[in-house]
């Protein structure tokens, strides 16, 4: 009993920081802002470094929850996604009105919920931790509540929410109808009959779709640009990269286990789903004026590289290509939407590609670490996306998806032009003595700081980084 006690202490830490913020929240002065933001950070570093230094192990509650080295892999990420987040919401929070303590206990409650959907191993776990993190997010995308873009972003996030949970529970339960069990693991393993398959295989178009609108996945994509484009800039940062991380960390793992039976049907649906997210995502940011509704079709975009590289999710090379990407994708969503974040008034996002036009020099600072970001996200050297997606590329050429990837390289190459039309709004426009000169803070900076240091570290000399996920990847159960 001590034991799981132990194994789970990450999310002990996370529930129990939580309600702490509620209770601190309940006798705090409004001029004492400072303190709740801190405690976030002291309970979201807590669950960083338990998570880091708690031993590993096989499975735990009964084989309900993972906790071997590819699960805590990506509850780190996930964790440390929180903690940046946490710091570019410092200026945004108070300067909006909201940095009281039902933000951050409710951003505490809502890494809970992906942690546990990225450890879990049996679709209870996986379906409570993603309702937690769905209601969670309902809540922080319309955290202002005299904000209307605030509201209808909520409230379509609401809706597609509800509908693709509703495809969730449906598909959850034919697949115990068919299989007779809901672990991911171990039953997945050996689970299929011949007379079970059509049944598993509806099951399967249901999970897939329920698990398609969570990650932005064509053609459930659509609730996507409005949602990021209306909500607060940190918690878009917050959606974009740790909601995604956590639905394709058990993705990952159900397509790892998944039978043979059941894999060869799969593989031409995630080929079609690869080839639409790729295309639609890249094509449809190219007449994007507003930067954010960009980094949405982008986001969609590099799904589609994700869901792509499933194919090859069967090799040792496909799952250490989907980690590592996961970990450069969640850094360069973070970069860029965090300098969106940072350089917000208390009016309104600046989200116009025309609020950018000289900010390379009025700006330095923020500027690079926008520039880098998305040099990454189009894929150049010297940044971690260079190297991730050559990662890629190369896990699915071994898959045999060749005209795949073929694909995947020219939308690559088409999105250069995307992501260097902003770079020279940067610095190739000159800046208007009209427009306000915004700072980044003193935690924006250092989180942003850190961000651009990974993007080139991680392309220039990721071999310690990659020994490392290599390592952690091979525990996968």
């Amino acid at each position: 009993m001590e034991s799981t006690w132990i194994l789970i202490f990450p999310e002990i830490i996370l529930a129990t920081g939580g309600l702490l913020i509620l209770c601190t929240g309940a006798f705090q002065e409004k001029k004492e802002g400072q303190l709740i933001f801190f405690l976030s950070l002291i309970f979201l570093g807590g669950a960083i470094g338990a998570s880091v230094f708690v031993p590993l192990s096989g499975t735990s509650l009964n084989g309900m929850l993972d906790g071997g080295g590819y699960a805590r892999l990506f509850s780190t990420l996930i964790f440390c996604i929180a903690f940046f987040c946490v710091l570019f919401s410092f200026n945004y929070a108070k300067n909006h009105s909201f940095d009281g303590d039902e933000y951050y206990a409710i951003l505490l409650f809502s890494v809970l919920g992906m942690d546990l959907a990225a450890k879990a191993a049996h679709w209870l776990i996986f379906f409570l931790g993603l309702e937690l993190l769905s209601i969670s997010l309902y809540i922080l995308i319309a955290i202002r509540r005299d904000d209307p873009f605030f509201g209808e972003a909520g409230l379509k996030y609401l809706i597609t929410g509800a509908v693709a949970g509703a495809f969730l529970v449906f598909g959850i339960g034919l697949w115990y109808a068919g299989c007779g069990s809901l672990s991911v693991i171990t039953r997945l393993s050996s689970g299929a009959q011949a007379a079970d398959i059509p049944i598993m295989l509806a099951a399967l178009a249901l999970i897939l779709v329920g698990i398609g609108f969570k990650i932005s996945m064509v053609p459930f994509h659509l609730w996507t640009p409005d949602v990021y484009q209306g909500s607060p800039a940190p918690v878009t940062a917050f959606l974009a990269t740790g909601s995604k991380v956590a639905v394709f960390a058990f993705l990952i793992r159900f397509c790892f286990h998944m039978p043979d039976p059941l894999w060869g049907p799969v593989q031409p649906i995630l080929w079609v789903l690869a080839f639409l997210t790729l295309v639609a995502g890249t094509l449809t940011a190219l007449s994007q004026s507003q930067l954010k509704r960009l980094l949405a079709y982008s986001s969609v975009a590099q799904m589609g590289y994700l869901t792509m590289t499933l194919l090859a999710v069967k090799m040792e090379s496909g799952l250490f290509a989907l980690a590592f990407y996961l970990m450069v994708y969640a850094a360069m969503d973070l970069g860029a939407f965090g300098i969106i974040a940072s350089l917000s008034d208390e009016r309104e996002d600046r989200d116009a590609l025309e609020a950018y036009e000289g900010m390379g020099y009025t700006h330095p600072w923020s500027s690079a670490v926008l520039t880098f970001s998305l040099l990454s996200l189009a894929g150049l050297p010297p940044t971690a996306g260079f190297v991730g997606k050559v990662i890629l590329f190369k896990a699915v050429l071994q898959a045999g998806a060749v005209s795949l990837a073929i694909i995947a390289i020219a939308m690559t190459v088409l999105s250069i032009y995307l992501y260097m039309k902003v770079v020279a709004i940067l610095y190739m426009r000159p800046a208007s003595a009209t427009k306000p000169a915004f700072q980044m803070g003193l935690y924006e900076q250092m989180g942003g700081a850190f961000i651009l240091t990974f993007l080139l570290w991680a392309g220039v000399a990721s071999s310690p980084l990659l020994k490392i996920i290599e390592s952690m990847v091979q525990m996968a159960n």
